[in-house]
């Protein structure tokens, strides 16, 4: 391939290489009609952690003697994409909160601010339980978040689990030139400019190059589980017409991309694979997250729906999702 059409491939690939969610759902205040939580006794007010809302008060309100859920948003996306399945959390009586951050800055800095945010959680809670669940690059954020193989290793002693959804830890492919030598090479600095220019700081981060994805690094001690979901995403839909015809596909990464680079760990991840389309699977305005909950539930992450609350939950999607699915 030419040179120049080598520049241009990349910024094709990188316009649309994916980690973009729809907009975050509206920030209207949901019903607290079905919500089952503990009675919170501590206010925090920690750097990069907040409600599943956003809202420009981002104390968190919780129960120190309960687990905490910490969601984290992918690329182009906000504390609020994740408000519905906080809801229904809630509703299952567990407390969550999310953790933003700038998807243009480096994902170490960005996981080292993870990091921060656990620590400082763990210390406040008598029930030191926290489960992490990322999505997209969120899941890279988080996973780094938590291993050993950093400078600055999270030292807590809670029990941690891990969940990364849809996450593209073997790296992105579209971003695949922004990593060829030559290319960097013969551009004289243009090819690194136009990679820092669409994704930012974490622009080589997201390649197979990078050691931040060919070294994924050994979790934490204190980590007990770590479920990974993979969404087989071929012939997704996330926008039909009138007509029920396709407008917008939902695949953004390959099951290769998902995979996880081989790592000696204390802890294997146990490993999910979903037909499922990039935002199907967490959810969004029209589009239900059944595939995702059945998948918590299962696996112990959120609690089991009791049989005389079902209509109830079916109730609450409706509302948080408009559509009865």
């Amino acid at each position: 391939m030419k040179l120049h059409q080598s520049i241009i491939y990349l910024f094709a690939c990188l316009a649309v290489y994916g980690c973009a969610l729809s907009p975050p759902q509206k920030a209207e205040n949901l019903t607290e009609l079905y919500q089952q939580l503990p009675t919170p006794d501590i206010t925090l007010n920690i750097p990069g952690l907040g409600p599943c809302n956003d809202s420009l008060d981002r104390n968190v309100n919780l129960s120190s003697q309960h687990p905490v859920t910490i969601l984290v948003h992918g690329c182009h996306g906000s504390a609020g994409r994740f408000r519905s399945l906080s809801e229904v959390m809630a509703f299952h009586g567990q407390q969550s909160a999310c953790f933003s951050y700038n998807d243009r800055h480096s994902m170490m800095r960005s996981s080292r601010q993870l990091s921060d945010v656990i620590e400082t959680l763990a210390q406040k809670l008598s029930e030191s339980h926290i489960t992490v669940i990322g999505h997209s690059q969120g899941g890279l954020v988080a996973r780094k978040a938590l291993v050993i193989d950093r400078d600055d290793p999270i030292k807590t002693k809670a029990k941690l689990q891990l969940v990364t959804v849809s996450a593209p830890l073997s790296g992105i492919r579209a971003a695949r030139y922004c990593a060829v030598p030559a290319l960097r090479v013969a551009t004289l600095g243009v090819n690194d400019l136009v990679c820092w220019a669409i994704s930012g700081s974490k622009w080589y981060e997201i390649t197979d190059a990078s050691e931040f994805i060919s070294s994924p690094g050994e979790l934490v001690p204190a980590v007990e589980r770590y479920m990974l979901v993979s969404t087989d995403e071929t012939g997704s839909c996330r926008k039909y017409n009138d007509n029920g015809s396709c407008i917008e596909d939902d695949y953004v990464f390959s099951l290769e991309e998902q995979r996880l680079p081989k790592v000696h760990s204390r802890v294997s991840p146990n490993e999910v694979q979903v037909k499922a389309g990039h935002v199907e699977i967490v959810g969004d305005y029209g589009i239900t997250p059944k595939k995702l909950i059945n998948i918590l539930q299962k696996e112990g992450y959120i609690e089991p729906t009791e049989v005389a609350r079902l209509k109830e939950l079916d109730k609450l999607l409706v509302y948080l999702y408009g559509v009865h699915k």
